[in-house]
């Protein structure tokens, strides 16, 4: 099998934000660019990284998933990620929307006060992220934490987005309370039929629900999980 170069997958990841800009699906320049920088080739299995670029999701470990391109442009759209933003990701994964989101938080990896804390009920998926990053060149960026992330994440501080990348039976209270005033929360929510979320929470406390339309997410793990 002849290896992709790294100018190959350069390449291939422009193509994919022109596409996914055409379809209106990339509709920011901050999240444009974080695409454009995140290679996400770094962040699925050996076997998988010629395909790293096809608009689809691809398996990691653990019976888990890498979303397609698509849905996490979709998902950042909506989460409006900004430079000193605390932002909390549920369901780390293989890393890739934790990397695209620390290009939004800590634009050319400059630290502004932001921070950047994922947290993954799978040990071996935590470790695969964590490997990812790092290598990719995102490890001082996020913080990658091993917990039930369904209850939110183990710190006692708010949180200014949060973004969910596996499907609650509903929007759990407990992420509800760690978003802070005038915050977002991106989440899919249920089963079979599953429909993605955006909870906005306003500067008086009161919270807002509006459906961004269907998806398909592994199930959510843990307390407040399947």
């Amino acid at each position: 099998m002849v290896r992709v170069s790294s100018r190959e997958f350069e390449e291939q990841r422009r193509r994919l934000v022109e596409r996914l800009s055409w379809e209106g699906v990339i509709r920011s320049e901050e999240v444009r660019k974080a695409f454009l920088k995140v290679p996400r080739e770094e962040f699925v299995l050996e076997r998988y990284r010629d395909e790293a670029y096809e608009d689809t999701p691809l398996p990691i470990l653990e019976g888990q998933t890498i979303s397609a391109p698509h849905m996490c442009a979709i998902m950042c759209e909506a989460l409006q990620p900004k430079p000193g933003d605390r932002l909390l990701e549920i369901g780390t994964g293989s890393g890739y929307h934790a990397a695209l989101c620390a290009e939004m938080v800590h634009p050319n990896g400059e630290i502004r006060g932001g921070i950047v804390v994922t947290v993954e009920i799978k040990r071996a998926l935590a470790n695969f992220a964590r490997e990812n990053l790092e290598r990719a060149g995102y490890g001082a960026l996020v913080h990658v934490i091993v917990a039930d992330g369904s209850s939110g994440a183990p710190v006692r501080i708010s949180f200014d987005k949060i973004l969910v990348t596996a499907a609650a039976p509903s929007v759990p209270d407990v992420l509800v309370e760690q978003l802070a005033p005038g915050g977002r929360m991106v989440i899919p929510v249920g089963r079979f039929i599953q429909d993605l979320k955006l909870v906005y929470k306003s500067p008086e406390g009161e919270v807002y629900v509006r459906s961004l339309g269907g998806c398909v997410f592994v199930p959510l793990r843990g307390q407040y999980g399947f």
